[in-house]
């Protein structure tokens, strides 16, 4: 069994309340879940405008599955929210 937590650091640009935040990541956090079957979360960054921490598990019986499976999302993000920057990523296998 694997499971696989891919983290992403991630710049909301324009961003000038809370509110505006959240009604440009709640859009994403879905269509993520619905569209690779995960678990998704805001992990850090709550009381801050213009940048986010979230992350996305899965849990398969193969760490190389797994590890695609994460891998496919960045791509993903780039093509579909092409407005938010990926300062950092990181995905970790257990």
């Amino acid at each position: 069994m694997a499971i696989g937590i891919l983290t992403l650091h991630l710049s909301i640009p324009m961003c000038s309340s809370l509110k505006e935040k959240r009604s440009q990541l709640k859009p994403l956090l879905i269509r993520l879940g619905k569209e690779f079957n995960i678990a998704v979360a805001e992990l850090d960054y709550h009381d801050r405008w213009g940048e986010t921490v979230i992350g996305c598990a899965t849990l398969s019986n193969n760490g190389a599955h797994t590890q695609r499976s994460l891998q496919k999302i960045i791509p993903w993000l780039e093509r579909h929210f092409p407005h938010l920057t990926i300062i950092q990523e990181q995905i970790e296998i257990f």
